[in-house]
C-alpha cells in the first residue's frame, strides 16, 4: 500500500484508507505538518491494520494494485500523445 504525501500521481490516486493512506494535506505543505501527520498515520491506522485487521490489510493491498496499473509510464505516454502531441503537430500542419 502507498503512504505518501498528495503529490503527482498518488494525489489523482489515493483514496485514503482504500488503497493507501496520504500524508498531510495539500493546503499545507511542510516538514513539520507532514511528519506529525506520518507519524499520527502510523500509529493510528497503518501499524493497527497491518497487526489487527489482515483482512482489511490484503484488501488494501488488492485496491493499491488496482489503482497502480492506472498510473503507469505507458499511460502517460499515452495520455501525453492523445492530448498533447495530436494538438501539436495539428498546429504544425496549419502553419
Amino acid at each position: 500500500p502507498n503512504l505518501s504525501i498528495l503529490d503527482g500521481w498518488w494525489a489523482e490516486g489515493c483514496i485514503h484508507g482504500k488503497n493507501g493512506w496520504a500524508i498531510g494535506s495539500p493546503d499545507k505543505c511542510d516538514d513539520e505538518n507532514d511528519a506529525e501527520s506520518l507519524y499520527q498515520l502510523l500509529e493510528d491506522e497503518v501499524i493497527p491494520t497491518f497487526y489487527d485487521n489482515r483482512e482489511k490489510w490484503k484488501q488494501i493491498m488488492r485496491s493499491s494494485i488496482q489503482t497502480s496499473v492506472q498510473f503507469t509510464a505507458h499511460r502517460m505516454i499515452e495520455e501525453y500523445k492523445e492530448k498533447y502531441y495530436s494538438v501539436y503537430t495539428e498546429n504544425l500542419e496549419s502553419v
